[in-house]
């Protein structure tokens, strides 16, 4: 327990380990904490950014493909008009195509930041990954003769011993022992973790380490195939492909600009010929068509679109949940149904001391007393909350015990106390189950009243756990314990509604109990004694009315659900199937991250159609820009449509030009942060879109064209 201590002492730190290893173990923490334009972000996103400008990757986004030829192409005409064969001047054909280029290194950037600190936070896990000594056994004992070898030689199905102050080699499940970790290499939480055999917090991962007792676990992955290394995988962004939401916006757009591809091919004979009715008129520019259609297309969201996915997986990984694909978060966003599991979920996961219940001929003041004695050295919440209790009740505080002997919790036992040496003998008090209250009674000659049982029988109609205290050979009443509910989640669930999306608990309590406790919560249904099969039927049942439906679990028995489900949250502390079986895992093991998940897709879907909204918008805008000024000259009577009255075409034309490019990087931040999250319905959620993106998009350009018009003005520039 020294070790526990030590690490709770100095948050961050690991018993055992050098300063010189702590940075790297708490490396993750700092990648959170690194702000957006961060130089160690920027300055390796810039470099990535050219190095996107090869053909081949930006044939991966159509939209800015477009951009890169118009950029090329504008590129050569400069070239031209240097050589004396110009259509237009040589001073504005460069600055129209650099500021192509730029629209194009822009884009490239957003997409590289965002991955960028996908990449750091890979950084930061692969230096938490290294070769360690590995105790292998050659049984599940620990009377068994280990032997050394290095965790690399480890094979899925091996058993190794791990003792105090060993690095976990290779992600396992442990067969024997209890002991706490450390995985602050991990998740970022100093805290240490119990991890023990037999139940659903079984799972160890490699690169934790053990900081008391031993585990006896067999390794659950070959090397390169642990969860580490998938984790760097994902976060790298290796496996990362396009969601079905994506693709379909993705066609959109290139529709789009086909649409306006075309469009501007038709105008290619204006770039020949002057065709107005008087025979005057100058032609249009290759240049000016190059720059209207660059300005037509969607460039702002499909110069964005590639970043706002990944920095929504990005925002999972700060979140400490890892996404095994970009589908995943965005099946999050459109959650019909969320499942959620009672205990450690809307509950506070340990029962809590609500009520004394003395027995006949003891007062209520003597049931507290005698509680609190068998409780000071229980350190379960069920015993600190017996402590609270009768603190905030009667004011009773903690008292030196000289010559006592506590009694420790077991399984066997049941029970849990202290025994008191006095003048006259050994006081025994305990509290524990009623069985075992009622044995230990006997065993000292003692009886049970009738009175007490009924007690305990009416603490468990109401879905309360009855804790019954005996001070020796006299039963001095019952302690209830209740399931909490955690506080704001009613108000949690509410949002939900408010959104659409259906609440239901499960649990393995009575339908009475169940009832109460979806009350309290402010759930929309539950789901009472539920078994593994009837948790896989809900989900089917709910899939055959077309929803979605996200689910939470840490246990083998929830792997066939978790596997159904459209979105499944696996616990890290949970078993080795139910990570395999999930979509997602959650390092830091809190049931109620499920709700966070869907706020996170939702904020990446209301990202994703906020700038879409406003890229078209801005086309919208710029339209009125562009056209009057590209075709005036051809066409006089289009002066009437120029109402931002700009100080010349060429001036109009760059103009646009510049703010298409720098519009992009104004709304990084808003692509890679997310729109703020705000738990609206569709229709109010579009409103809101139309009204402020949508008119924000119209407006922007218009301001942004005319102030860069004069600024261009006042350089002389235009």
């Amino acid at each position: 327990m020294n070790a526990i201590n030590e690490a709770l002492r100095k948050p961050g730190s690991t018993p055992g380990q050098s300063e010189a290893e702590q940075p790297a173990m708490n490396e993750s923490k700092t990648v959170r904490g690194l702000a957006l334009f961060d130089p160690q972000l920027v300055k390796p996103a810039v470099a990535e950014a050219f190095r996107k400008l090869s053909p081949r990757a930006q044939l991966r986004n159509p939209v800015m493909f477009v951009v890169w030829v118009g950029s090329a192409l504008t590129t050569l005409l400069g070239v031209q008009a240097l050589l004396g064969q110009g259509e237009a001047p040589a001073g504005f054909i460069f600055a129209i195509a650099a500021w192509l280029w730029f629209t194009v290194l822009f884009a490239n950037f957003a997409e590289a930041l965002a991955e960028g600190r996908g990449k750091a936070q890979a950084a930061a896990l692969r230096g938490t990954r290294k070769n360690v000594v590995a105790k292998k056994l050659p049984q599940a004992s620990r009377e068994a003769k280990h032997s050394i070898i290095d965790s690399a030689s480890l094979r899925r199905g091996d058993i190794v011993l791990i003792e105090a102050g060993d690095t976990v080699p290779a992600d396992a499940e442990v067969l024997e022992g209890v002991a706490s970790v450390d995985e602050s290499a991990i998740t970022g939480e100093s805290a240490p973790v119990i991890r023990e055999s037999g139940g659903d917090f079984s799972a160890i991962t490699g690169g934790t380490r053990v900081l008391s007792d031993w585990l006896i676990a067999r390794v659950t992955a070959n090397p390169g195939e642990a969860f580490l290394d998938r984790m760097i995988a994902m976060v790298e962004g290796a496996k990362r492909q396009k969601t079905p939401n994506e693709i379909a916006l993705t066609i959109l757009l290139v529709a789009l600009t086909l649409i306006f591809l075309l469009a501007t091919v038709t105008l290619l004979p204006f770039s020949i010929y002057s065709v107005n009715a008087a025979g005057s008129g100058s032609p249009v520019s290759i240049t000016v068509l190059v720059a209207l259609l660059v300005c037509l297309i969607p460039t702002t969201i499909g110069g964005l679109l590639s970043a706002i996915g990944v920095a929504g997986m990005s925002r999972m990984m700060q979140a400490n949940v890892i996404a095994t694909s970009g589908r995943a978060v965005e099946a999050a966003g459109d959650v019909d149904v969320l499942l959620l599991d009672k205990t450690g979920t809307i509950t506070l996961g340990n029962r809590q001391a609500s009520a004394l219940l003395a027995a006949p001929g003891i007062s209520e003041q003597q049931l507290a007393d005698v509680a609190q004695l068998a409780s000071l050295a229980d350190e379960t919440p069920e015993g600190r909350s017996i402590v609270v209790l009768v603190k905030q009740r009667f004011g009773l505080r903690g008292r030196p015990l000289l010559d006592a002997h506590f009694v420790p919790f077991t399984a066997q036992t049941r029970m849990s106390g202290v025994d008191i040496r006095e003048a006259d003998g050994l006081r025994q008090v305990r509290k524990g189950s009623a069985d075992a209250l009622r044995s230990h009674i006997t065993a000292l000659g003692g009886r049970f009243p009738e009175a007490v049982n009924e007690l305990v029988n009416q603490v468990a109609r109401r879905g309360g756990t009855p804790l019954v205290v005996a001070d020796g050979a006299q039963v001095m009443g019952v302690v209830e314990l209740k399931d909490i509910v955690k506080g704001g989640i009613k108000e949690r669930f509410a949002e939900l509604r408010q959104m659409g999306i259906k609440t239901v608990m499960i649990t393995g309590d009575n339908r009475l109990t169940a009832a109460a406790i979806a009350a309290e919560a402010g759930v929309d249904d539950f789901l009472a004694e539920a078994r593994p099969e009837d948790k896989l039927k809900l989900i089917r049942d709910y899939q055959a009315e077309g929803k979605l439906v996200a689910m939470t679990g840490d246990g083998t028995n929830d792997a066939p659900a978790l596997a159904q489900a459209d979105v499944a949250v696996a616990m890290n502390s949970g078993t080795q199937a139910a990570k395999e079986a999930g979509n997602m895992v959650d390092l830091d093991s809190n049931p109620t991250k499920l709700i966070e998940i869907v706020e996170t897709g939702k904020q990446m879907l209301m990202t994703r159609g906020a700038l879409t909204t406003f890229s078209v918008a801005n086309d919208v805008a710029k339209y009125f820009a562009i056209i009057p000024a590209a075709f005036a000259s051809t066409y006089p009577q289009l002066k009437a449509l120029d109402i931002m009255q700009l100080a010349s075409p060429s001036s109009a034309i760059l103009s646009a030009v510049i703010f298409n490019a720098l519009i992009i990087i104004v709304l990084i931040p808003l692509a890679l942060r997310g729109v703020k999250y705000r738990a609206l319905g569709a229709a109010a959620l579009l409103r809101r879109n139309l009204l402020v993106y949508g008119l924000g998009g119209l407006v922007v350009p218009f301001i942004g064209i005319k102030l860069i018009d004069l600024l261009l003005v006042a350089i002389g520039a235009a």
